[in-house]
């Protein structure tokens, strides 16, 4: 026996695919960007069908509830080029993303508490 501990495997977690976009956020807490920077999420202030989103690198956008979206597509397949350097999002919350699957037909909804069946 060596004295060197095991790496984790990581769970991986399953979402179906089609989730709205505020729901899967609230969740990932990452937003790709539409040069390819994967941003981390600091706060979401949702206004009926848009919100406004601030990333750790204190940037503020405003979004609109899609699930065929640029940005779900992109969380969706995990497609970014680089990380941004200004929010600091840990390796753990990326291995994380990274084990994320999508299925069509199974996972979970990402229903709120009072809204579960």
């Amino acid at each position: 026996m060596s004295g060197e501990p095991k790496a984790k495997t990581l769970a991986k977690r399953y979402y179906h695919k089609r989730v709205e976009l505020f729901r899967l956020i609230d969740k990932i807490k990452l937003w790709p960007s539409r040069r390819g920077v994967l941003h981390g999420i600091k706060s979401i202030e949702k206004v009926g069908d848009t919100a406004f989103i601030t990333t750790h690198c204190n940037k503020t956008f405003m979004v609109n509830n899609s699930r065929n979206s640029r940005a779900a597509r992109w969380l969706r397949n995990k497609w970014f080029k680089d990380v941004c350097t200004a929010c600091g999002v840990p390796d753990w919350k990326l291995a994380k993303y990274s084990s994320t699957q999508f299925k069509r037909h199974y996972g979970s909804l990402l229903l709120e508490d009072n809204k579960k069946q």
